[in-house]
């Protein structure tokens, strides 16, 4: 075969092969630079994660069905107009933190659905007539932390829905470039901070009518001047002045204090702002409830006393000041105080003793050494924040009046015990957080008080023994994190509504559960690697009597802690609802058939940091419901177990940082209702073993494989590098065995259809064969008109030479006058195919000398193919038959018996001529004598009687 010819039957084949996998639909969950968040239920919202991923261009194979993109932290330059044309459903999109230079307009046109769009951390300069085009339903707009100089006066024409824009850390100078912002009907939020400008006067705004604003925050602004004095706010109920006038003073200037009648909040944090002006703006506030005040100078009870003679002041917020530690505030009127972070050592008697209607003080991050004294005075605290300060005791009056406490912050502390009444009286606390502290007994303090207590932290803290009894006064208790060097057997006595335990345990821990009747969710973190191995039998029957726990986490940190599976067996029997199992570094080996025979109801199983290589796929028949799984760096090679388990529920799997090297794609065909696979940091190996996983990835439809287009080769060591998805998988469907294969197929079925035609159709061929050549050569002789040179060419067969010669001869030429041809006497030296062409072609008439000896050679056979061609093609009688021998019909060539179909005339037999030759030749010479014509029919039909 010619080498094109080669090349074409290749590409067919190859295409052959392909169409399959060409017919399928587009990429739609094997996102190139994005992940899926993962969604239990299918139908739900499709969020896409493109974040961090130094992308230069949207992502083209976003799925058009998805409601939120984060393409946040990443080094776009340009926003395109078709970069997000198909999105018609999404509704928020995050574009913060990139390089955005230019959005073309017209971009956002078809995100009708789209309510918030962060473009903050940018670089833009100006926002274009036509930019927000399409963004009708848009609530939410940031543009924060750009370099926006201008705002074209229709830029916001066509968001008549948004609520809030944020427009800080920009470059705005003047008041009149937000006019634009400020005539939308249903604004409510806006922030100018971290602007130029330098003064805020209502008097320069030119609104058709008054805004509906409620929010406004112009904080970081060098303003010397703000000024309120038309009615174009009659909504506003919270303005932020922080670190405004930081260039000057500021001037507050609002004489009709009707127009600020429903501000609720307002922020001085460090504003430059003199007294005499301080005190305008507490006479112009009668609604005020939220005060946040910071000042570089010290915090004076003058300055305080200011405010507080707003009456319907509630909270007030000082926090990141420094506040004078004498009598610190007379707001005796307030609900919430917040003195957090105020460099304060102690809070002096007194200090806030006024304060009856009290409910939240927060004063963590300070250098407090013991509770504040004022608190026992504050008989209606509700929430009490005393984090991050250097309290080392706690006395049994801290608390001895507060016994509306419902919160009690204590994290981050020196606490290093606790005495028996120091919650007896804190009858309605719900929180208690003591973690991160150096405690290391309760001093039976749960046995009494805190009967509604439902949430307890005491992690992070240096409690060697759990003692009976300890947390026995706690009947209320919902969620307890604790750590412990050892456990009684019945410490957890008397938590008969936990419903939910965390616990820190060495290794040789030894407890039970007997007395926890409703825990739903246990974690345990396991350390100081000892020995797991020597865990006795009654500790693995602690686990017993964990009838309603659905969720079990066991952890262990640092070395593997080698778990026994058989006692992981042992661990799991009691538990029939259990819905949630993770083993994490755990086991030192794959769990064994049986294992989760006792926990039908189990829906997502997480086992990593173990050596499952050695996993039997029987493990998962007893659990039908799984949904989640999560095998993660457990020494994986191979993922036939999943072909032979087929959980059929199975939607998350998660294999990432294992040894797998090829992945069949019929793995995953077996996983039904699988959406989310993680196979991240496995080894790869990219040749055509690979291929159909591939082809798999690139072609499903229903399966998320996460950061697949990241993947990369591990071996051969010429793909080591490259990306997987890289690889030419078309390679693979035409490799030697393929083309062997189709070349040894297209063999066999040649040499059977060789060997049906050679004893079939051997004949007919043989005969078209000739006919076509006599054709060819007969439109040669028509254009040359060649007259004919003999009378009859004699075909015979060299066994009947001696007849012709003795007995056709003498009579043919000698006596009757023609001229006749015969091979052996007149060709001409050269092509023998030639020579009987161009003589019967040369003759009007051919006589055949039939006998057995003709009807067996080929050249015969040959000379009356021509004939009979001739006889056909020019419809002329110019075939004479001549029967030297009685042949029977069977042993009739092909030929003949067409010839007999056709014209049953001019055959004359010799046998039959008997003594009576003369009239044999008669009629020879009549047959010779009549015209071409085969109209002419002046001999008889059959055989010529003589």
């Amino acid at each position: 075969m010619p080498p094109g010819g080669r090349s074409s039957l290749c590409f067919i084949l190859r295409l052959l092969v392909l169409l399959p996998f060409l017919l399928q639909p587009s990429l739609a969950y094997s996102l190139k630079n994005c992940t899926i968040d993962y969604s239990d239920d299918p139908l739900d919202d499709v969020f896409v994660d493109c974040s961090s991923r130094e992308l230069v261009t949207v992502p083209d194979d976003l799925p058009r069905h998805v409601t939120s993109v984060k393409l946040f932290h990443n080094l776009l330059k340009k926003i395109h107009r078709k970069d997000f044309g198909s999105l018609s459903k999404l509704r928020s999109l995050n574009l913060q933190d990139n390089y955005i230079t230019h959005v073309d307009d017209g971009s956002f046109i078809h995100l009708g659905a789209l309510t918030t769009l962060d473009i903050r951390s940018n670089r833009l300069t100006n926002l274009t007539a036509n930019l927000f085009q399409g963004l009708s339903n848009l609530t939410v707009l940031v543009l924060s932390t750009n370099h926006i100089k201008v705002i074209h006066t229709s830029a916001f024409q066509f968001l008549s829905s948004l609520q809030t824009v944020m427009l800080g850390f920009n470059n705005l100078q003047q008041i009149t470039d937000i006019q634009p912002i400020l005539q939308l009907p249903h604004l409510q939020e806006l922030s100018i901070s971290y602007n130029l400008f330098t003064s805020f006067e209502t008097k320069d705004l030119q609104l058709s009518k008054s805004s509906g604003l409620k929010v406004l925050d112009v904080s970081y602004n060098k303003l010397k001047k703000f000024s309120i004095t038309t009615p174009i706010f009659p909504h506003l109920q919270s303005i932020d002045l922080s670190r405004c006038g930081q260039a000057g003073v500021l001037k507050w200037d609002i004489p009709d204090k009707s127009l600020l009648r429903n501000i609720t909040h307002l922020y001085l944090g460090h504003t430059l702002i003199p007294y005499d002006e301080i005190q305008q703006v507490q006479q112009s506030l009668d609604s005020l409830m939220h005060l946040r005040l910071g000042y570089k100078k010290l915090i004076n009870k003058r300055l305080l006393d200011t405010f507080c003679k707003i009456p319907t002041l509630r909270k007030l917020d000082l926090s990141s000041n420094k506040v004078a530690s004498k009598k610190l505030v007379s707001c005796s009127q307030l609900s919430e105080l917040d003195l957090s972070d105020t460099h304060m050592t102690e809070l002096p008697k007194g200090s806030i003793r006024s304060m009856k209607r009290l409910r939240s003080l927060n004063v963590e991050h300070n250098f407090y050494h013991n509770v504040p004294h004022d608190v026992r005075s504050l008989s209606s605290l509700e929430i009490l924040n005393l984090n991050d300060n250097l309290i080392s005791e706690l006395s049994c009056d801290d608390f001895i009046n507060t016994t509306r406490l419902i919160e009690l912050h204590l994290k981050t502390n020196r606490i290093a015990k606790l005495v028996k009444c120091v919650f007896e009286k804190l009858n309605e606390l719900k929180v208690l957080d003591l973690s991160h502290n150096m405690l290391q007994t309760f001093g039976n303090s749960f046995k009494t008080g805190a009967l509604k207590l439902e949430f307890l932290d005491l992690s992070e803290n240096s409690v060697q023994h759990l003692e009976k009894g300890d947390f026995q006064g706690l009947i209320s208790l919902k969620y307890l994190n604790v750590v412990s060097d050892d456990i009684d057997n019945t410490a957890f006595k008397g938590l008969n509504n936990l419903e939910t335990l965390v616990i820190h345990v060495p290794l040789s821990f030894k407890y039970n559960f007997t007395d926890l009747p409703k825990l739903e969710n246990l974690i345990i973190y396991l350390s100081n690697v000892s020995s797991l191995k020597s865990l006795n039998t009654n500790s693995v029957e602690a686990f017993f009597n964990l009838k309603s726990l659905k969720s079990f986490t066991m952890i262990c940190s640092g070395h593997l802690c080698g778990f026994d599976c058989d006692k992981l067996t042992q661990t799991l029997r009691g538990m029939n609802h259990l819905e949630d199992f993770t083993a994490d570094n755990i086991y030192n080996s794959a769990a064994q058939v049986g294992t989760l025979r006792f926990n039908v109801h189990l829906k997502r199983l997480t086992i990593r940091q173990t050596d499952l290589s050695e996993l039997d796929p029987e493990l998962f028949h007893p659990i039908p419901n799984l949904e989640v799984l999560d095998f993660s760096s457990c020494k994986l090679k191979s993922l036939d177990f999943l072909v032979k388990a087929r959980p059929p529920a199975l939607r998350f799997l998660n294999l990432s940082n294992n040894e797998l090297t090829v992945i069949n794609e019929t793995v995953f065909q077996s996983l039904p209702a699988l959406t989310y696979l993680d196979l991240d940091n496995n080894p790869f190996t990219c040749d055509c073993s690979n291929a159909g996983f591939i082809q798999w990835v690139i072609g499903n439809n229903q399966t998320q494989v996460v950061n697949a287009h990241q993947y990369t080769c591990s071996s051969p060591g010429a793909e080591q590098g490259r990306k997987l998805l890289d690889f030419d998988v078309q390679s693979c469907w035409m490799d030697v065995g393929f083309l062997c294969f189709i070349s040894s197929t297209c063999l066999v079925v040649l040499t059977l259809l060789s060997s049906f035609i050679y004893h079939f159709l051997r004949w007919q061929l043989s005969y078209g064969f000739y006919l076509f050549l006599a054709f060819i050569y007969d439109s040669r002789k028509k254009k040359k008109g060649t007259p004919h040179q003999f009378d009859a060419f004699v075909s015979y067969n060299v066994h009947d030479e001696a007849w012709v010669y003795r007995e056709m001869l003498p009579v043919l030429e000698e006596e009757q006058g023609w001229r006749l041809c015969l091979h052996h006497r007149d060709f001409q030296p050269g092509e023998p195919m030639e020579n009987i062409t161009d003589t019967i072609y040369s003759s009007r008439k051919t006589i055949c000398v039939i006998s057995q000896h003709f009807l067996q050679s080929e050249w015969c056979s040959r000379e009356i193919q021509m004939a009979s061609f001739h006889l056909f093609d020019e419809q002329k009688d110019v075939l004479i038959l001549l029967f030297l021998e009685e042949i029977p019909d069977q042993q009739m060539s092909p030929y003949y018996r067409m010839r007999k179909l056709v014209k049953r005339r001019t055959y004359l037999s010799w046998p039959q001529a008997g003594q009576h030759t003369g009239v044999f030749w008669q009629n020879v010479r009549r047959a010779l004598e009549t015209g071409d014509d085969p109209t002419d029919n002046n001999l008889l039909t059959g055989p010529a009687q003589c």
